[in-house]
């Protein structure tokens, strides 16, 4: 039951991303400290970290190990680049452990320093692999209504949350949205384009982002199957979904399917130290690899960081070593059955989720416009922290959770609920 800790009025010189600050300015919660699945701040005050920080925490907070590991490689080699020949040991390493984990064979790993730079990897991968193939034409890519791939140039024109694109002027040009749930619709913009000019579709296999949406039973299957048809590269967009966070390493294996690249980043390192990358198939490799004269002539400044990539080391040694892998999907149902006692409330129109350690309490927009921020600022009154997103609140918390506080989550988001009602009545 905790106010929020703030900045006490001070202006701040932080401009945060994706905020108001107009509204933020002055009223920061500063987080001090983490453990487990807990943060605190400044004040003391402690909340449940219902969303892993940004959907990344899967490890939990905290882990010592990780932090041993980064200094130990820290004061061994800091950094240095990988451009051309230039390696170092914890990249090739966990470079070859992520292509042992990857449900494709003899995957290859170019690694970035987030999602966002994954995404215009990838993008741009999947328009050079077409060009060296005589196919340059094919540069067009298919995304889905309310998907995020990011903020980068490729990833803000792959978005299908609207307002996450206006305001920026023209946006990279040859890309299109069909709806998130209808393997007919993106058949049918195949069609319209024409298969020769289509290079890639993108999809999260759970969406994350733009509200928590499970793919409807076959949605997946059904457009993998139709990019083999149209020979067009299938890229799955696991930075939120991978590490556990349905139950698999890249949360595509759920599905069986094997796509052409895999876009990965957050949880690779539980957040601890920025990375990320795409896992290539051996078919998209191939004429890099086999060929002379095809260099991708790409590549983030810190890609392969040592430092980053041993946080990445120690991290799946955490996951491993402790199962929590599989967790997503043990406790899923736990999730499911603690937000489904909320669907009859008055603000509830629906719960989302099931499919993985994600959530999502959908409200209803009709009880006020500020509905949405009212029950998200009555969850961290009472020690919570929720994810406002559209019309509704999302989870995602650390792996390590236990069901008591899964409960916990789900009373707490019932007591602002019924706060926001009585506070609505009284108005």
């Amino acid at each position: 039951m905790s106010a929020a800790s703030s900045t006490n009025g001070k202006s701040t010189r932080f401009w945060h991303p994706f905020s108001d600050m107009n509204a933020v300015s002055g009223h920061e919660l500063v987080i001090d400290h983490a453990e487990g699945v807990w943060v605190y701040d400044t004040d003391g005050r402690r909340y449940l970290d219902g969303t892993a920080s940004l959907w990344y925490a899967n490890a939990g907070h905290g882990r010592t190990e990780i932090a041993d590991r980064v200094r130990e490689q820290m004061l061994k080699l800091d950094a240095y680049s990988t451009f051309g020949d230039y390696a170092n040991e914890p990249a090739v390493e966990l470079a070859a452990r992520l292509s042992e984990h990857a449900p494709m064979p003899d995957a290859r790993v170019f690694f970035t320093t987030g999602g966002g730079e994954s995404i215009d990897t990838a993008a741009k991968l999947a328009r050079q692999y077409w060009s060296v193939q005589g196919h340059p034409d094919k540069v067009h890519m298919i995304n889905r209504s309310a998907a995020y791939h990011g903020t980068n140039a490729f990833g803000t024109s792959l978005g299908g949350i609207e307002p996450n694109r206006v305001g920026f002027g023209p946006l990279v040009m040859d890309t299109s949205t069909v709806p998130y749930d209808s393997v007919a619709a993106l058949e049918q913009e195949i069609l319209r384009l024409g298969s020769e000019r289509v290079a890639a579709f993108f999809a999260e296999p759970v969406i994350g982002a733009g509200g928590v949406y499970p793919p409807p039973d076959g949605y997946l299957e059904g457009a993998a199957a139709l990019c083999e048809e149209h020979n067009i590269l299938f890229i799955a967009d696991s930075v939120i979904c991978g590490f556990g966070r349905l139950g698999t390493w890249f949360g595509v294996e759920r599905w069986q399917l094997e796509p052409d690249m895999i876009v990965f980043a957050k949880g690779v390192t539980s957040g601890y130290l920025p990375l990320g990358g795409v896992v290539a198939s051996a078919r998209v490799a191939e004429p890099f690899w086999a060929e002379p004269g095809h260099m991708f002539r790409h590549g983030a400044t810190y890609a392969g960081h040592p430092a980053c990539c041993a946080a990445g080391l120690a991290n799946l040694d955490i996951l491993e070593g402790e199962n929590l892998i599989g967790r997503g999907a043990a406790l899923e149902g736990a999730l499911r059955d603690a937000l489904l006692r909320l669907r009859e409330h008055e603000l509830v129109t629906e719960i989302r989720g099931g499919t993985g350690l994600m959530g999502a309490v959908g409200l209803d927009l009709e009880a006020g416009s500020t509905i949405v921020a009212e029950v998200f600022a009555a969850t961290r009154e009472r020690g919570l922290l929720t994810r406002p997103l559209g019309a509704g609140l999302a989870m995602s918390p650390p792996l390590t959770i236990t069901p008591e506080e899964i409960e916990l989550m789900a009373t707490t988001i019932g007591e602002a609920l019924e706060a926001v009602l009585s506070a609505g009545a009284a108005r």
